[in-house]
């Protein structure tokens, strides 16, 4: 169905006409539009503008950028679920979760999630809007969100925005300002975010409750990165990345036959025992580990990954990722694998070195991205700017000390028994890989008590399992599940 535009309003541009690039900081445009998901019309309403940020003295220091979408053919009205959703980086845009995975959108790409001309949109018949309103925010530097200058021109320091619990402060307040602003109190309310955005959404979580006094039925986290874990390096680290070793093997078809013949879902649980009881804690011995045992655990570690037992040695049985990715199909083809998905092969200058030259399933994506963005924003959202839409922007030296973002998430859940958490990743992501997902998942929780308010679900992608179409329909149906069986229906919160 064709857009009909309409602008409810358009407050102050940010400081008086010039021809200065600025941001509008306080605008929303309106259009309806309709969508069939599940064979049902969806009639909905798609908000676009910004909203800004407030320091703790009431001073405007920043403007966001969002996109909101509300069914309008529903009796629930306000009372509906609705999900702010929350994409990584830190420094990404919303982009990728808002025209690849929930929204009404999709991009215009093969079944496998590679890049056709001409470039755009089209309708997600599997968007999850017919169960759930769905707000895609900007966190500053990303998409159009900026920071925004006093009334002497001094932009507020970069310590408000660009950091672990900064980052998380204000977009509590921004999100407390944009429920009351849309009279969604009422509403069962969720957040989602993917890959840094899992960081982001487990210290949300306890922000909201405790500073901004809102309640969630639901944290949702995709591909998520954790950094007790990310970067770390370490026997744990390490260890927690064999099983994707295993994935990406299986699917170029360089496993012995004895694992290659069996289904994926077969061998991972195979993997990931050896991971846990054998390579950990032969990791953990680093150089005084026997020659006997050493021997032994490069064997088994080149039964499950497709690396020689030769380069396992090399490398003192801690394999890097980066030389994974280089290392695979070395010998058999000389292409290189993607990180964030590593179905995707990538074509080095030469065969030598230790990391790919470039991440091919990233560039791939950009390519399927930037321009369907940029053209549905402007032409079919009807929101113009000369400013540049950042799918990547700047957050400076991001400040990652006193993360406590998995314990805030435990106390959220304690404290709220209502609240319940899904996890979902690609086996074929060896960026924020599947079982490290699991471990994080085990960790938060060591007192077993709320285990049965986790869930995980894997798919047989990577990073955006959602760009695959086959995933793009159960990553959505997961939601809807999650979402039905996280509603109160009633029920009181109490243990």
């Amino acid at each position: 169905m064709k857009f009909r535009f309409t602008v409810l309003f358009l407050a102050c541009f940010a400081v008086g006409f010039s021809q200065d690039l600025k941001i509008p900081v306080d605008t929303t445009i309106v259009n309806n539009n309709s969508v069939t998901i599940k064979g049902k019309q969806i009639n909905y309403k798609a908000e676009t503008g910004f909203q800004p940020v407030w320091d703790a003295d009431g001073k405007m220091i920043a403007s966001l950028y969002y996109t909101y979408y509300k069914r309008t053919n529903d009796s629930k009205g306000n009372n509906r679920p609705i999900i702010y959703s929350f994409n990584g980086g830190p420094g990404s845009a919303s982009v990728w979760m808002h025209i690849a995975y929930t929204g009404p959108k999709i991009l215009k790409i093969d079944d496998e999630g590679y890049p056709v001309q001409p470039y755009g949109v089209k309708d997600n018949p599997n968007s999850i809007l017919d169960v759930a309103d769905i707000v895609f925010i900007n966190p500053v530097n990303t998409g159009y969100s900026r920071k925004v200058a006093d009334k002497d021109g001094k932009m507020p320091d970069d310590k408000h925005f660009f950091g672990v619990n900064a980052d998380v402060k204000y977009l509590a307040g921004w999100m407390n300002t944009f429920t009351t602003r849309h009279n969604r109190w009422e509403s069962p309310k969720y957040i989602i975010g993917e890959s840094y955005g899992g960081t982001r959404v487990m210290g949300l979580s306890l922000e909201l409750q405790n500073s901004q006094w809102m309640y969630l039925n639901g944290v949702i986290m995709v591909s998520p990165a954790d950094y007790k874990v990310l970067r770390v390096g370490g026997p744990l680290a390490s260890s927690l990345n064999l099983p994707y070793y295993t994935a990406a093997a299986w699917y170029h078809k360089v496993l012995p036959q004895a694992l290659q013949n069996k289904d994926l879902l077969e061998i991972l649980p195979e993997a990931e025992r050896f991971a846990v009881n054998d390579l950990m804690p032969a990791l953990a011995k680093g150089g005084f580990i026997g020659e006997t045992e050493k021997n032994a655990i490069a064997k088994q570690m080149s039964y499950y990954s497709g690396l020689s037992e030769e380069v396992i040695l090399q490398q003192n049985l801690d394999v890097p990722n980066r030389f994974f990715w280089k290392e695979l199909l070395r010998d058999k083809t000389g292409e290189t694998i993607g990180r964030l998905d590593s179905r995707y092969i990538g074509v080095d200058k030469v065969e030598t070195g230790t990391s790919p030259d470039y991440s091919a399933e990233l560039t791939s994506w950009l390519h399927s991205f930037t321009p369907a963005i940029n053209y549905y924003i402007q032409n079919e959202l009807g929101f113009k700017t000369d400013v540049k839409y950042n799918v990547f922007g700047n957050v400076g030296n991001w400040d990652r000390t006193n993360d406590n973002t998995r314990e805030n998430l435990r106390q959220a859940m304690a404290q709220n028994p209502y609240l319940k958490v899904l996890t979902q990743s690609g086996y074929y992501d060896g960026a924020t890989t599947y079982f490290s997902a699991k471990y994080s998942q085990w960790q938060i929780d060591p007192s077993g008590k709320l285990k049965d308010r986790f869930s995980f679900k894997g798919y047989r992608s990577g990073h955006m399992m959602y760009l695959r179409n086959e995933d793009l329909i159960k990553a959505n149906d997961d939601l809807r599940d999650f979402i039905e069986s996280s509603l109160s229906k009633g029920k009181s919160a109490k243990y």
